[in-house]
């Protein structure tokens, strides 16, 4: 039989060793968890490193300047088309310069020279037309752009009287008529123009004196000529477009992702 004070020894001792037991399995629990946990991360880390590390993963594609340009163009037709749709008071107006900005006396010295080498060529003697022969070809492609597909008399009378070909061997032999061709053009301009260029064609007539303001009077009114065959054009396919502006506009947009991933990133900027 035990003795009374053997008792607490052997309960102490017993809970010693419960005591132990449950320190050892605490300290394996929280080994176990930390062993756990590190594994975790490494295969994290490993993921991560297998992500970027990849051999099938590629850097982000450089866009080339062609690229960059030709994304702004198809950009800017783009938003063109959609505010010809949504504006019906949309058209297109001449340029007009501030008074004194740089652009506009860039612009005005580079015209003043090149009509002054038109001036120098033709006060020559014997004259000079290889300035003038240039701007009666670029005329010529000029009025037969006005010109629709079933206008084969008109095309055929324009290609006659600017006959290039000709005009250049007139011109080896000081034999030019610039008047006459002068005069041809501003009848054919008078054929083709708006109503509201009568005016300037009337203006046109009478500039007989000198034939460098003549010339530039011609282009001056061939650009505004220019302007209202694109507003024509512009008035005639409103309807089209606004009929299909939802097909059109998202076929293009997506032919601009398709083309420039990148410009997805870009918009949402």
């Amino acid at each position: 039989m035990p003795l009374n004070d053997e008792r607490p020894t052997s309960t102490s001792s017993s809970e010693d060793q419960g005591s132990d037991v449950e320190s050892s399995s605490e300290r394996c629990d929280s080994m176990t968890s930390t062993s756990d946990l590190d594994c975790s991360r490494e295969s994290f880390t490993s993921d991560c490193s297998s992500k970027h590390c990849s051999p099938s993963s590629s850097p982000p594609k450089t866009l080339t300047l062609d690229e960059v340009m030709e994304s702004v163009s198809d950009v800017s037709n783009l938003s063109l088309t959609h505010e010809i749709i949504v504006n019906h008071n949309f058209r297109l107006e001449p340029d007009r310069l501030p008074q004194n900005s740089l652009w506009k006396v860039v612009r005005d010295n580079l015209h003043k020279a090149f009509w002054d080498i038109l001036e120098s060529e033709l006060n020559d003697d014997p004259p000079e037309y290889g300035q003038a022969i240039r701007l009666l070809q670029e005329i010529r492609e000029i009025l037969l752009s006005f010109l629709n597909p079933g206008a084969n008399r008109m095309r055929t009378q324009i290609m006659e009287v600017l006959d290039m070909d000709l005009i250049r061997q007139q011109a080896d032999n000081d034999a030019v008529d610039i008047q006459g061709l002068s005069s041809f053009i501003i009848t054919t301009m008078g054929k083709m123009c708006a109503p509201v260029r009568d005016e300037d064609i009337k203006k046109l007539r009478e500039n007989t004196d000198n034939i460098v303001t003549l010339f530039r009077e011609i282009f001056r009114v061939l650009d505004l000529m220019k302007m209202d065959m694109a507003n024509f054009t512009i008035d005639n396919l409103r309807p089209v477009l606004q009929r299909q502006s939802v097909e059109y506009e998202r076929a293009n947009f997506q032919s601009i992702l398709e083309k420039t991933p990148r410009f997805y990133n870009m918009i949402c900027q």
